[in-house]
């Protein structure tokens, strides 16, 4: 049953990134380079910044520097754990797949990118909802290009990006909590 799921994730994974054409691929580049979104991340840090103030601010910038290391380093575990070969690493599938990305890497899943964009979405989308309530929809359709981005690069399944959302969605969440409960131990006059 694995087996069979694995096909149909490299066969969805090769009509997926089949979709893309030379005149896109500039732009995909650009959405699955890390540093493309530092202006978006700058903005919603400001917008924590002007709803909660900076002692606020500053416990949210300890929070997302947690979870990020989190969530890269439990993405770390699972793509040594389980050692699944990226596409653009498989040899029977180099004729079959467009791979434009910069480098292949040596493990896949799941998705560092997705889970990380899915935690940040998460994250501040849950924490600036009471003053945007629909930015948290925006940010996690950000995430979900961001994590297609992947596969239209060459680089991840469609499996790992869908675990890597997943658990991102999950991390983002749960640090949404500890967030919450960190403003309420230390700034309880605040909120």
């Amino acid at each position: 049953m694995i087996d069979q799921l694995l096909q149909y994730d490299t066969e969805l994974f090769i009509l997926l990134n089949n979709l893309g054409s030379t005149t896109w691929d500039g732009l995909w580049l650009v959405i699955t380079d890390k540093l493309t979104f530092i202006p978006l991340y700058a903005v919603l840090l400001f917008l924590l910044y002007k709803h909660y103030g900076l002692k606020s601010m500053l416990i949210f910038v300890v929070v997302i520097a947690l979870m990020i290391t989190f969530t890269d380093q439990i993405t770390n575990v699972f793509k040594r754990g389980f050692m699944r070969s990226r596409p653009c690493g498989v040899d029977e599938l180099e004729e079959q797949i467009r791979f434009i990305a910069v480098r292949c890497g040596k493990y896949g899943f799941f998705s560092g990118h997705s889970s990380n964009s899915m935690a940040a979405a998460v994250l501040t989308g849950l924490l600036l909802k009471p003053y945007y309530k629909n930015l948290i929809f925006v940010l996690l359709f950000w995430s979900a290009v961001v994590a297609y981005s992947r596969i239209y690069v060459g680089v991840h399944y469609p499996i790992d990006i869908l675990c890597g959302m997943t658990f991102g969605a999950m991390s983002g969440f749960m640090f949404y909590k500890i967030a919450k409960y960190a403003l309420k131990r230390f700034l309880p006059a605040e909120i």
